[in-house]
């Protein structure tokens, strides 16, 4: 994680709460050590933020500096809840980490009655009943960067191929992973299951999003008018 972005998640953390909240648990969520949140807890507080306490005892953002809480009614907040998990659980470790600071940042400006009950939700997604899927972190940094990639790729019988292909969308369906692209060997759109990629090579290449292979002409080829119609 990047400084930054852990300042900002400190800062989040402390907002709108009545209680101080200790060192040792918001390095336990940010995942460093006591020495590193110390350190950060410093340096914003020579920067000008109004955080009071001590190490030992907790710390708390200054009366008036915090935010209004978020207006969730509690079904959204469970999905949002839930769905933060179910990202956790099969989306790869760079959405995985995004879905944990999204909701550091919701649940710390919930007022106490609705962070209860975000808690409470008995809904979940636990990891580790399944193999997770392969090189998911790849193709959405590929998706997202629209880089063409590189396949050596095994069908379900097993035949292999090499190919490059233009990465445009995955899909999750509740089991596996697919990979939605535009296969410049067969000059089509194809359908790849990442846990049969036997690897993968990001080329130095980009792709534009035409109308010929693009997203759109992608979604219209699997009978999905629009992003709404996949869900």
């Amino acid at each position: 994680m990047r400084r930054a972005d852990r300042l900002f998640l400190i800062i989040h953390s402390l907002r709108g709460r009545r209680t101080a909240l200790p060192a040792r648990q918001l390095a336990e969520t940010l995942a460093v050590s006591l020495r590193t949140v110390y350190r950060d807890i410093a340096d914003l507080q020579l920067s000008g933020v109004p955080i009071e306490g001590e190490a030992g005892v907790g710390y708390v953002l200054r009366k008036g500096s915090d935010i209004p809480p978020l207006m969730f009614n509690t079904e959204e907040l469970e999905a949002l809840v839930v769905g933060t998990r179910f990202v956790r659980a099969f989306a790869g470790t760079r959405l995985a980490e995004g879905a944990r600071s999204a909701l550091i940042k919701i649940e710390a400006v919930l007022p106490d009655d609705l962070r209860a009950r975000a808690q409470r939700s008995r809904i979940f997604a636990p990891g580790g009943w399944q193999t997770p899927a392969p090189m998911i972190d790849q193709l959405n940094e590929a998706i997202d960067q629209r880089r063409v990639i590189g396949l050596d790729y095994r069908n379900e019988s097993g035949e292999a191929s090499a190919r490059d292909v233009e990465p445009l969308c995955l899909a999750f369906w509740g089991g596996s992973w697919t990979l939605g692209a535009w296969c410049r060997m067969r000059r089509d759109f194809r359908t790849f299951r990442p846990d049969r990629i036997v690897s993968l090579a990001l080329r130095n290449e980009r792709f534009s999003d035409d109308a010929e292979c693009g997203f759109d002409a992608y979604l219209r080829s699997v009978g999905a008018g629009s992003i709404s119609d996949l869900g």
